[in-house]
């Protein structure tokens, strides 16, 4: 039996487009429904987040999930990738190499970032290798006319970006494109650019997510409430000074 996003506390963004704000990092997840495939956006910070997210995708979707894209190699958006037995993990080029050989460093950053050591290190090691990394763009048909393009828009927050822009429904033009943007984009704080950013390349990112969604999108953060092209466009500028980028 489906539920409305409202009864589960999710936030519709657009028709069959929604997201959810999980505890303790504030970090988004996001579906996009169509009449098949079942697209997840991030999985949340640990396994039980990650079962959390299915469950509730399943019950909004009717069926499993059968992809998932991560926006970036962080922990608080991948340790829950091995509750989706099945589904194909969907990334940024280069990434599937920091899931498959950095798991240590994730296993140790989730600790220092407050995630209870048994959970980091059984997240670490059940971790799968992503089966469909995304060099440039890819377009995944979701059936009604909803479709999904993964865009690789890295680097900037990470050497491995990942964007996805779910267009509005052909013919309706109240229903707004919608742009997942990981941690390119955050709202409930500053960017953090941590030891694997590329601060020179961070505000190109952003330009290719203007362009992605253009100016009547709906902007998903990694972190925080949805925004508008112009708080992208701030944030870009915000970047470019701190880093002198041009």
């Amino acid at each position: 039996m489906t539920v409305t996003w409202e009864e589960l506390g999710w936030e519709r963004v657009a028709e069959g487009v929604g997201r959810c704000r999980l505890p303790g990092w504030d970090c988004t997840a996001g579906l996009v429904l169509g009449a098949g495939p079942v697209l997840m956006v991030d999985a949340g910070s640990s396994l039980a987040e990650g079962a959390r997210l299915r469950t509730e995708a399943q019950r909004l979707a009717g069926r499993r999930v059968t992809d998932l894209a991560l926006t970036h190699p962080h922990f608080d958006h991948v340790f829950g990738t091995p509750a989706f037995a099945g589904a194909d993990v969907h990334v940024a080029a280069g990434a599937e190499a920091v899931l498959t050989h950095g798991r240590e460093a994730l296993r140790l950053d989730a600790i220092r970032n407050g995630l209870p050591a048994p959970e980091a290190e059984e997240a670490a090691d059940a971790l799968p290798l992503p089966r469909r990394p995304v060099s440039g763009e890819w377009t995944l048909d979701l059936g009604d006319g909803r479709r999904a393009l993964l865009a690789d828009v890295g680097p900037g927050h990470t050497s491995h970006d990942l964007a996805v822009l779910v267009p509005g429904l052909p013919g309706d033009p109240g229903d707004p494109p919608v742009v997942f943007c990981g941690d390119l984009v955050e709202e409930s704080g500053a960017p953090q650019a941590g030891p694997d950013a590329v601060p020179s390349h961070w505000p190109a990112a952003l330009d290719r997510l203007l362009a992605l969604g253009g100016e009547n999108a709906r902007y998903v953060p990694g972190h925080g409430a949805v925004v508008d092209a112009a708080f992208v466009r701030r944030q870009r500028d915000v970047l470019a000074t701190r880093f002198g980028v041009s």
